[in-house]
């Protein structure tokens, strides 16, 4: 919401730390150094957020293609084994490796 915030709805500085000491449980300084961080980087938490729903939706789709041969593990490991990689590209890798497992 920080982040959506500041860059969309054009909160100032004091609104954003006002939002942190409502809904978090934070100390001053973490809270400065994070409206600091959400000013700085305009996308990064979105940028998270969709690159964890985009991670969700592969391991259920490799679960369910794969069933009882889903391993959560190796599917960790393909999916970190790569490094930071844009989603299209993710995709790919991990249909690459759910029909490998298949075989």
């Amino acid at each position: 919401m920080i982040d959506t915030g500041v860059h969309e709805k054009r909160w100032s500085r004091e609104q954003m730390v006002a939002y942190f000491h409502r809904y978090t449980a934070m100390d001053e300084p973490n809270i400065q150094s994070e409206v600091d961080r959400y000013i700085a980087w305009p996308g990064q938490a979105l940028a998270y957020k969709l690159g964890q729903l985009e991670i969700l939706k592969l391991r259920e789709a490799a679960r369910q293609k794969l069933g009882n041969q889903f391993d959560l593990r190796t599917f960790h490991d393909e999916v970190l084994g790569n490094g930071a990689l844009p989603l299209d590209v993710l995709d790919s890798e991990v249909s690459g490796w759910i029909d490998r497992q298949r075989k």
